[in-house]
């Protein structure tokens, strides 16, 4: 061991990693559909790139773009039908279950209206000769999105970014000699010309907005609102959200004319060379209400952020999108290698991937791309999380709503943020679900006749916490699940004023909700009912499987979430001096059931060994308790070892076929200890299931996969629990020689490890906080005391 200040060999290491080449995703050809196109996102604002040559289109997103309004949905008779139901799930009465959760505990109404795109802008050029020399790309380091070619010998490139300093976008083309084209600023129907086709014969129900289009001598703008028609599926209809966009001319060397119509507004560009454009958009949401504000202006919002803007030259302010972004995005570097295919497109590299050719750079590239569009989906000036779609959607009906959805999906969006080095993103997550807390706490007292606060698979904007969409809706312990990534922002951090004012809080109105919820079951037990294991089923025994059921009491995950939140109470609450409840809690859980196995030696799903309707389901909650959650580990061995049959169960009957679940099961690989099951899977992640943009099918899209899947990579170089870091604990093979320098810990630790054919070499770890640590590499631990700032390294033999 020896404590460093700076070494001889840490300052050539910062030399090298200095002198490598950005991170690219780069094509020779421009988008042919959306999920072609390059994201570009400060958090709040962000744009799809397509990087046509003839008809260009920067698909624009604002993160509050949301149909729909605010509304106590929950059904006011469920607190008084609850004990029936009850009854009847205990007595194995699922028929009559389901009938009385249908009329008496579906939300009302029961659905969310959906997120929707900010608008589009076209440029259009006049070109009379075919491009040559094209390239596409996105430098993931420095987040700008570059698109070059050339036409009879005058070469154009244009350069994109969303500025999270400034909080616009900037677009600057540039040509060798004065071109001709116009710039079409409008927010009518989709850019893809098929869902376009699709979707002008839905209008009435699908398209319901108003616009206003106006342009000034070098401002095009347009200001419009939602309005919804009066749903018995989603609420109550009218003039709901306003938004605007606004595009300024920042600067050109050639003329320009303004132009306006009922669907767009723009200019019309004569013999430039060089312009530079800004745009930008706004609603008049309010994060704080959870609701519309009438007093905010959208357009004056655009307007206020353009001005502030057009203070600094171009070249000061991409130069400052530039530091910024690098300051988040290079806090971890990672390699796997030399790079030997990063000659090849994007899109050609993932072509030879899935014909079976190995490309170790591709892994790094999609694991630091995750990082990337977490930062772009959900930092500040952001004030809601990522979507099911991160921010970036160009449909007015996105799949699912392009929602919140908390029964795995927007957890998974965050698995990524802490270990990832990009603890603020989490911080956005954290500060949204203080404000949902506020309707949950109404949903708890409504339909529970609860104290505390939950939610259930769902939310919006809005905070809609009732139970939405059906039955199996019926999950109430998505909220304590929701506490998870908030409660890990503090264990990375070791935050203890986040501890106190914000996890804490919350962590105890979910153990309060959990306390009333539980009820005495048949056998004795303190459990959950109704509820669900998301999205799965099971054969009612004795029916001879002509009945099948979702509703139960008790499944496994929520024994599992249940455990965990109690855990991370029990914990907070030593930390902070707050012992009011922990006695009755830790009654409570001394009473929970314990975890079973199935005949067939798995882990078992629910509180019976029911047989499932489909083994390879796509979800696998019961395995929730392995990863992210640590309550299944070699320590246990019989239950490990049963979540080892699990997952090979669920593979073997087609398990993993979409994007965000093969991402689950690489982490979960990775926590068996499996690494070459890990690596076949993150292989299938990316073969099967990547677009070529790098972003997640479901399909369709789903951004939870990305962020799985990164989660995923990190997981298998370090995974850190209970102030033990585990390194390399699933390192494949075929990663022989890499490093990740920049990846946090539990504990509020920063790790650089290196390895070379396939063993340790060095392990350099930076506390924040000071503590006592135990390292473990393979059969050798170490235990550690490092105090606040201090850094120490250790090499293969953790000397």
């Amino acid at each position: 061991m020896r404590i460093i200040l700076l070494s001889v060999a840490t300052a050539l290491s910062c030399i090298v990693n200095a002198q490598k080449k950005d991170l690219e995703l780069w094509y020779k050809q421009p988008a042919a559909t959306w999920t072609d196109a390059l994201p570009i996102g400060n958090g709040r604002i962000g744009a799809m790139i397509y990087g046509n040559t003839s008809h260009e289109i920067i698909q624009l997103n604002e993160e509050s773009v949301w149909a729909g309004s605010k509304m106590n949905n929950n059904n006011s008779a469920a607190k008084a039908h609850l004990p029936e139901i009850q009854a009847a799930i205990f007595r194995k009465d699922y028929k009559e279950a389901l009938s009385l959760s249908k009329k008496y505990m579906i939300g009302t109404p029961p659905n969310v209206r959906s997120y929707q795109p900010l608008g589009n802008l076209f440029i259009d050029y006049q070109w009379k000769s075919a491009p040559t020399n094209y390239r596409r790309s996105l430098n993931i380091n420095n987040g700008i999105s570059t698109t070059s070619y050339s036409v009879d010998g005058n070469k154009i490139v244009q350069e994109v970014f969303a500025s999270a300093p400034h909080d616009v976008i900037f677009v600057k083309i540039k040509a060798d000699r004065p071109i001709d084209f116009s710039l079409i600023l409008s927010r009518e129907f989709s850019v893809d010309n098929e869902v376009k086709d699709k979707r002008k014969k839905q209008l009435p129900s699908l398209l319901r907005y108003e616009n206003k289009y106006q342009t000034d001598k070098n401002l095009a703008c347009y200001n419009g609102q939602i309005i919804d028609q009066e749903s018995a599926n989603q609420g109550a209809g009218g003039k709901h959200m306003r938004y605007a966009a606004a595009m300024k001319i920042m600067s050109i060397n050639g003329k320009s004319s303004s132009f306006s119509s009922d669907t767009s507004s723009g200019f019309n560009i004569n013999k430039a060379k060089e312009i530079v454009l800004m745009l930008t958009g706004a609603t008049d949401y309010d994060a704080e209400k959870l609701d519309v504000d009438p007093t905010i202006d959208p357009l004056q919002t655009c307007m206020n952020l353009i001005s502030t803007a057009s203070k600094e030259k171009y070249i000061a302010l991409k130069n400052i999108h530039e530091t910024d972004h690098r300051s988040v995005f290079e806090r971890i570097k990672f390699s796997l290698g030399d790079d030997a295919n990063d000659a090849y497109p994007t899109d050609e590299r993932l072509s030879k991937l899935k014909a079976g050719s190995a490309d170790n750079g591709l892994m790094a590239l999609y694991y630091q791309y995750g990082r990337y569009l977490l930062m772009g989906s959900s930092r500040l000036p952001a004030k809601l999380p990522a979507n099911l779609q991160g921010i970036w959607n160009d449909l007015y009906d996105a799949p699912w709503n392009g929602d919140f959805h908390t029964n795995i999906n927007l957890q998974m969006n965050y698995w990524p943020a802490e270990s990832g080095n990009l603890s603020e993103t989490s911080v956005v997550l954290s500060k949204f679900m203080q404000k949902i807390v506020v309707p949950g706490t109404a949903t708890a007292k409504e339909m529970y006749g609860a104290r505390g606060w939950t939610l259930h698979h769902l939310t919006d904007p809005f905070g809609k916490t009732a139970v939405m969409d059906g039955v199996w809706g019926i999950t109430p312990m998505d909220g304590p699940w929701m506490t998870f990534p908030v409660y890990d922002h503090f264990e990375f951090t070791r935050d203890t004023n986040f501890l106190r004012t914000i996890a804490y809080p919350m962590m105890k109105g979910s153990v309060e909700f959990v306390m009333d919820f539980l009820v005495k079951s048949p056998e004795g037990y303190l459990v959950t009912n109704p509820s669900h294991s998301p999205e799965n089923s099971f054969f009612v025994p004795g029916t001879n499987k002509k009945e099948k059921s979702q509703m139960t009491y008790a499944p496994t995950v929520d024994i599992h979430i249940i455990n965990a939140l109690f855990n991370n109470f029990i914990s907070a609450s030593a930390i902070l001096g707050e012992e009011e409840m922990v006695v009755k809690v830790k009654a409570a859980q001394q009473q929970m059931p314990p975890l079973k196995l199935a005949a067939n030696g798995t882990l078992q799903e629910w509180i019976e060994d029911y047989e499932e309707t489909e083994i390879g389901h796509r979800h696998i909650s019961h395995l929730l308790g392995l990863y992210p959650l640590n309550l299944i580990s070699p320590k246990d061995p019989v239950f490990f070892e049963a979540a080892k049959k699990t997952l090979a169960r669920r593979l073997s009957s087609g398990g993993g076929h979409t994007g965000w679940s093969r991402a689950w099961i690489i982490s979960l690989y990775a926590r068996l200890l499996e690494p070459e099951k890990a690596l076949e899977n993150l292989n299938a992640l990316l073969a099967k299931s990547t677009h070529n943009n790098l972003f997640d099918t479901h399909p369709p899209f789903q951004i939870d996969g990305n962020f799985g899947g990164a989660a995923a990579i990190a997981e298998m170089i370090l995974q850190s629990q209970n102030d033990e870091f585990q390194l390399l604990p699933a390192l494949p093979s075929a990663w022989k020689d890499g490093s990740m320098h920049g990846i946090r810990a539990r504990g509020a630790c920063t790790l650089d490890i290196d390895w070379k054919e396939g063993k340790l070499q060095q392990v350099k770890v930076k506390s924040d906080k000071g503590g006592t640590f135990k390292l473990r590499y393979q059969n050798i631990t170490k235990t550690i005391i490092l105090k606040a700032g201090e850094t120490k390294v250790f090499d293969a033999n953790l000397k």
